[in-house]
């Protein structure tokens, strides 16, 4: 008799965004020549979602612990996370990796089309990351920045005359442009920011795979869909945020580009009323190709964490903790 071919369980929320993702991880490794489905997990933040609580308020990892405990006690074999909601801690437990990343800048949805300095003083402007309000007062101090929640259509829903049906009480709404990329919703993006103008959170734009480390066939299968340029940015971009010891919803920005085995990495700490800000920017080299002996942890992994490190103490030691608080350099 032969045997059923095993079927790798994918966790996830139950979100269009989330199980759009998972599908493409699930699509990627039946692409492999693995059997996957879906496995449904119902989240804490989902409830608090609904009730419109701000991020803030939340806690870290409240979108992810509780997909994590259900990877661990086997429920599921695989995890699909946004990384930049990860805490920035390792977790022994569990293999991760990273898929080819999307782009990880901010968008604005706006009534008329208009960009962030087309819209009027006054404006209403919908976000509830204290990273994305620091840095829009700092470019427009004469608009208002309202906190939403929500799911990508209810959020564009909140804008007047927008592009998908709600209360329309907002001039524009700031989201990530990966999510509206990944369920199709690009037409509606009145304005791309750049990064010099918003820098976005860490590892945004990149999804994080992750499988329980004792799982030997499952580690296997994740390995394949790993992408190496895109892991390195993120994770520099992490090691920024953990070595400032700030949460994922700190007022924080990191951003990446890796070309020709020189990695880029910019990053930021702001002042929530966007009174101040501290930025800076370092390269240094991380060659993917620098693999080493152990598949689970590659050289170019270590020199990834380095630069983001650096970066971090260097931004300290220039005074980052006193501009998050709002006392620290203009």
């Amino acid at each position: 008799m032969t045997a059923q071919p095993r079927i790798l369980l994918i966790g996830t929320r139950a979100s269009t965004l989330a199980t759009t993702q998972t599908g493409m991880v699930r699509d990627a490794l039946v692409a492999h020549g693995h059997a996957a489905d879906l496995h449904f997990v119902h989240t804490p933040g989902d409830a608090s979602q609904q009730a419109q609580t701000p991020v803030a308020h939340i806690g870290v990892g409240v979108f992810t612990e509780t997909l994590r405990n259900s990877l661990a006690a086997g429920e599921c074999d695989v995890a699909v996370h946004s990384f930049k909601d990860l805490p920035t801690a390792p977790d022994p437990r569990f293999v991760a990796v990273v898929p080819p990343r999307v782009d990880p800048r901010e968008v604005l949805v706006s009534t008329g089309d208009r960009t962030l300095r087309e819209l009027p003083a006054g404006a209403r402007i919908g976000t509830g990351a204290p990273r994305r309000v620091s840095q829009i007062l700092a470019l427009r101090p004469d608009v208002e920045c309202v906190p939403i929640r929500g799911n990508i259509d209810t959020r564009m829903g909140r804008v007047a005359g927008g592009p998908a049906e709600g209360p329309g009480d907002l001039d524009a709404v700031v989201l990530a442009r990966a999510g509206l990329e990944r369920v199709g919703h690009l037409d509606r993006v009145s304005e791309t920011m750049a990064v010099d103008d918003i820098t976005p959170a860490p590892a945004q734009g990149a999804l994080c795979v992750e499988v329980r480390v004792e799982d030997a066939a499952a580690v296997a299968a994740v390995l394949a869909l790993d992408d190496p340029a895109s892991h390195a940015g993120a994770l520099a971009e992490r090691s920024v945020l953990a070595t400032l010891e700030a949460g994922c919803t700190a007022p924080v920005g990191a951003w990446s580009a890796l070309e020709d085995g020189v990695l880029r990495l910019k990053a930021g700490v702001y002042a929530l009323d966007g009174s101040r800000r501290l930025e800076q920017e370092i390269t240094g080299p991380v060659d993917i190709t620098d693999t080493g002996d152990d598949p689970l942890h590659p050289h170019w992994k270590d020199a990834a964490r380095a630069l983001g490190v650096a970066l971090g103490e260097s931004l300290l030691a220039a005074g980052a903790t006193a501009v998050i608080s709002g006392e620290g350099p203009l």
